[in-house]
């Protein structure tokens, strides 16, 4: 799927692929393929690129997500039907072992079992929001809609004690109350899809969301939960150009004395709530290095400019950062970030408290596990104004209990990816399995083939 966090997430599996000697081709929109050529990829990986259907100059934002949603199921599904055609009738290339296709686009595991060519689905957000979409039926039935109110959720199975409708998924825009979002409607769809693939692969471990593994594995032919994969299979490619020399920035602080923020590839917030930020995070005396893109903030550059400047040395601004070496950085003590699953993974991955102030879609589940079940963070969700940024970002930057949980997490998972981990096993069935498939169809080639459906944009 064409967004940042799908490709992120992408190529990590990519490279786990890799590793296994699998020959592996990387799908994406030509758009994004154009935007990308920068990017560190792994080697040996083949790039393919489609159409999304929309013109050179269209923002593909986050407000103009259905128009993206509608051209790449039309324009898209049929520029990928062809080009897996094309795969299947040369002779000079390897056969197809398999397709891994976004979890979010149905159409490419249909197209390619039609075509004879077995699919799986790759779902790059969390088990518990997968969960959750799955349960939209449930949901719709309940009248639990998605809506910022404290109401207790019963149409989500092994949650009912902790989660609110303001925790569901949530689309762009503020549902009406008794009203269910069309566009949540048709990814829940979409991800219930997933049924009828091979497979389901998700990225994550279950040291941290096995009560939900459990209640989706039913629902699938076979489920594969191999993560946080970046922490073993780590890639990089990013649609803007990272700023390293925030780095060296880092470098010039103490210990766990800087706060991260940055609230992703999608998020966009008003003048508003950007001057509530800032002046909370001012307030609270550690500095903080702030992603803050050049599409964000509705408002001019030169206003953001001279809002930060303001706000003197201690504030450092980028337009995108490494983030997973910023996270790594000894001098990093809290992230205040949208809760998007790579993120959140990132950050507990390297022990760090968070807080959280989702954005939408599957962020509002994962910040209320980061704040109720899992207590590595605070859930700042649908609250914007300084005395609380303040208060949470202090918090986080201060609690010594935040900061042990996120630790023991962090060391978890890294038993989890190492080799005997619960991660590293079931990427290993997930290599059998797909070696299972290879000896399925009758090939000459000495490798087998994976092409995987990973169709970006920004």
């Amino acid at each position: 799927w064409p967004l940042q966090g799908h490709i992120n997430c992408m190529l990590h599996l990519t490279a786990a692929l890799l590793d296994a000697g699998f020959r592996v081709t990387f799908l994406h929109t030509e758009h994004n393929l154009s935007r990308l050529a920068r990017a560190a990829l792994p080697p040996g990986l083949r790039l393919l690129s489609v159409p999304d259907g929309l013109p050179d100059d269209h923002p593909r934002s986050v407000r103009s997500l259905k128009e993206l949603t509608e051209s790449m199921f039309t324009t898209g599904s049929a520029a990928y039907r062809a080009l897996l055609l094309s795969l299947r009738s040369d002779s000079d290339a390897p056969p197809l072992t398999c397709v891994i296709a976004d979890g979010i686009m149905p159409f490419a595991v249909d197209i390619a079992e039609e075509l004879g060519v077995p699919a799986l689905a790759f779902r790059t957000a969390s088990a518990c929001s997968y969960l959750a979409y799955l349960s939209v039926p449930t949901l719709v039935e309940l009248g639990e809609v998605p809506f910022p109110a404290d109401d207790p959720v019963r149409g989500v199975p092994g949650m009912e004690g902790f989660l609110r409708r303001r925790d569901l998924p949530r689309g762009v825009g503020r549902s009406e109350d008794g009203a269910f979002d069309p566009m949540l409607l048709a990814i829940a769809e979409g991800i219930a899809h997933a049924g009828k693939a091979r497979a389901l692969i998700l990225n994550t471990a279950a040291s941290m969301e096995g009560p939900a593994l459990a209640r989706i594995a039913p629902h699938m032919r076979d489920l594969f939960a191999i993560g946080p994969l970046h922490a073993e299979h780590d890639a990089a490619a990013s649609l803007w150009s990272e700023d390293d020399s925030c780095m060296a920035w880092l470098d010039g602080h103490g210990d766990r004395s800087v706060v991260y923020v940055s609230l992703g590839s999608l998020a966009v917030i008003s003048h508003e709530q950007f001057t509530e930020f800032l002046a909370g995070l001012v307030a609270t005396g550690y500095a903080f290095l702030w992603v803050l893109r050049p599409d964000m903030v509705k408002t001019t550059g030169s206003v953001l400019r001279e809002a930060v400047k303001e706000a003197g040395s201690k504030a450092r601004v980028v337009e995108w950062a490494p983030q997973r070496g910023v996270l790594r950085h000894r001098a990093v003590g809290c992230f205040l970030t949208h809760g998007g699953w790579n993120s959140t993974l990132e950050a507990a991955a390297e022990g760090v408290p968070m807080v959280c102030w989702p954005f939408f879609a599957d962020q509002q589940i994962n910040s209320r596990f980061v704040g109720a079940v899992w207590r590595t963070g605070l859930d700042m969700k649908d609250l914007c104004n300084r005395a609380i940024v303040q208060g949470k970002v202090r918090e986080a930057m201060e609690s010594g209990e935040l900061r042990g949980r996120a630790h023991a997490m962090a060391q978890q998972l890294k038993l989890d990816v190492a080799v005997g981990g619960s991660s590293s096993s079931d990427l290993e069935r997930l290599v059998g399995f797909i070696r299972e498939l290879r000896s399925s169809i009758v090939i000459s080639s000495k490798y087998a083939s994976v092409t995987s459906l990973f169709l970006h944009h920004h």
